[in-house]
């Protein structure tokens, strides 16, 4: 057993006096006010000869083109392994975007804009070319400028202290795509129809929860591991950090103003924070077609997890689990023992049948022999699944197996797990379901982008989240990422008492 060390550090993303490009929607966006405040937010362990140090950036998702930035640019001294630095997103729709946003080996976009005939023309939604907005390569130096102050400056204030564990139960994520009895799925499909037969899976409730605290028993952080992506307040023209930013102004307005949050979203790629059953609309959904609705029934539920009410419930709902849970607590970790695996996992790549290509093709050419001279962001949204599906199809033919960065960790009782996906529920729950761990902190679109890892049913159902172009595997990746994963997990508890 080994004294264990923590740090903690909170730098702001707010560019000040600037706007940005929002990301996160097809449709062109840029920040008009902050909402919420943005930040990074670095945890530091480090017990005995191993360590660790993870950043939860308020941010859609954070690429591996991103992470190797970061590296590179912490200082050669920087005091700990720089294979030990995890990166993550909470995943708002409503913070900075930047180059590579995506880990994605092909383009569907410009495939697309090959095969669009020359007289056809692009009209954007948005069109800013203003000094004031902070977008594409600058964007990308401030956020890796950012996440490297963070993460050297939770290193540097690492001391002797303690954790402990607590367990939360509150509802945040719900099944967002739903079944009908033709065996097809949508997602956000409308579940107002006679149609309609199931929410395709359930969701996870419970929420794990770590404490640190500093030689004198004061709280000093707080990691939440909530399996819904914080992403309420979408379609906004806002910057904010969404539920996660309201949780973090509720826990320093009572516990402190130094007691920082990692936010960490669990496996919640087919979650949302919206109940499809008692659909409660906002004038934001008429910003997306597929979620709109032509009819809805006034219902008595929670307030739209469109807005900004919504997003204050949820946060409501997860600070009071964090205090009662914080009550409960009566045994703290000084000494323990901590081990940190780099892995470098190959996935395979989800291939396109023949058929699949020649259907994309097809409809890609039917739309443009149609249009009428002009496309927009909407026509690029729907046209996006079928050249995705034709740039997956060019790739398949020289690309079998790729690999992604995963993190495995075990500190004393406790698992910590990480992937590079929007994984779907249902492989989070096999992970925990068989870790031998008291304990699992599974963390999504870490150390990476690779789009949404579907399940087979979820495949067969198809739809946004579930075509071949949304991302990278497909349900054989998914397997092998749970076995992979609980392996190296239970490896490390094999002899625990």
């Amino acid at each position: 057993m080994n004294k264990i060390k923590i740090g903690w550090s909170e730098v702001s993303i707010v560019p000040e006096g600037r706007r940005v490009d929002l990301v996160g929607q097809f449709a062109e966006r840029i920040s008009d006010r902050v909402e919420t405040p943005i930040a990074v937010t670095a945890l530091a362990m480090e017990c005995g000869a191993d360590s660790m140090v993870f950043v939860a950036c308020d941010l859609l998702q954070t690429s591996r083109t991103l992470l190797n930035s970061v590296r590179e640019c912490l200082p050669a001294d920087c005091g700990f392994p720089k294979e030990k630095l995890i990166v993550s997103a909470i995943h708002t729709h409503t913070s900075i975007g930047y180059p590579d946003v995506f880990d994605c080996f092909e383009e569907p976009l410009q495939l697309l804009n090959s095969m669009k005939p020359d007289h056809i023309q692009y009209v954007p939604t948005v069109h800013d070319d203003s000094k004031d907005i902070l977008r594409d390569q600058e964007a990308r130096d401030f956020l890796v400028e950012r996440i490297v102050k963070a993460a050297t400056e939770a290193w540097n204030n690492r001391a002797e202290g303690a954790y402990a564990c607590g367990f939360g139960r509150a509802a945040v994520g719900l099944c967002r795509r739903v079944c009908y009895d033709d065996g097809s799925a949508k997602m956000w499909g409308d579940t107002n129809m006679a149609n309609f037969t199931e929410l395709e899976g359930g969701n996870d409730s419970g929420i794990e929860l770590m404490f640190t605290y500093n030689a004198n028993k004061k709280l000093t952080g707080i990691i939440a591991n909530v399996a819904c992506p914080a992403q309420v307040l979408e379609h906004q023209l806002f910057i904010s950090s969404d539920y996660m930013g309201k949780l973090r102004k509720k826990i320093q307005d009572k516990f402190g103003k130094d007691v920082c949050l990692l936010g960490m979203i669990a496996p919640a790629g087919d979650q949302c924070p919206r109940d499809l059953i008692r659909w409660v609309d906002s004038p934001i959904c008429k910003n997306d077609p597929n979620i709109s609705r032509d009819y809805v029934i006034p219902r008595n539920a929670d307030p739209s997890m469109f807005d900004i009410k919504g997003c204050e419930r949820v946060a409501r709902r997860i600070f009071e689990e964090i205090s009662y849970a914080l009550e409960e607590v009566t045994e703290y970790v000084t000494e323990t023992e901590m081990v940190h695996k780099t892995l470098i996992m190959d996935i395979p790549v989800r291939k396109v049948t023949i058929a699949e290509k020649d259907a994309a093709e097809k409809t890609i050419r039917d739309f443009f022999e149609k249009c009428d001279g002009f496309i927009n962001y909407e026509d690029n949204a729907n046209m996006m699944v079928h050249s995705g599906t034709l740039a997956r199809y060019q790739l398949q033919q020289t690309l079998d197996m790729y690999d992604i960065e995963v993190h495995v960790l075990r500190i004393g009782d406790v698992a910590l797990a990480t992937n590079p996906y929007e994984l779907f529920l249902n492989y989070g729950n096999q992970i925990r379901a068989r870790s031998l761990a008291k304990q699992t902190f599974l963390s999504q679109l870490t150390c990476g982008a690779y789009g949404y890892l579907p399940t087979e049913k979820a495949e067969k159902g198809s739809h946004y989240s579930a075509f071949v172009g949304s991302g990278t595997t497909g349900h054989q990746g998914g397997e092998i990422l749970v076995r992979k994963t609980l392996k190296e997990i239970n490896e490390l508890f094999a002899n625990a008492d």
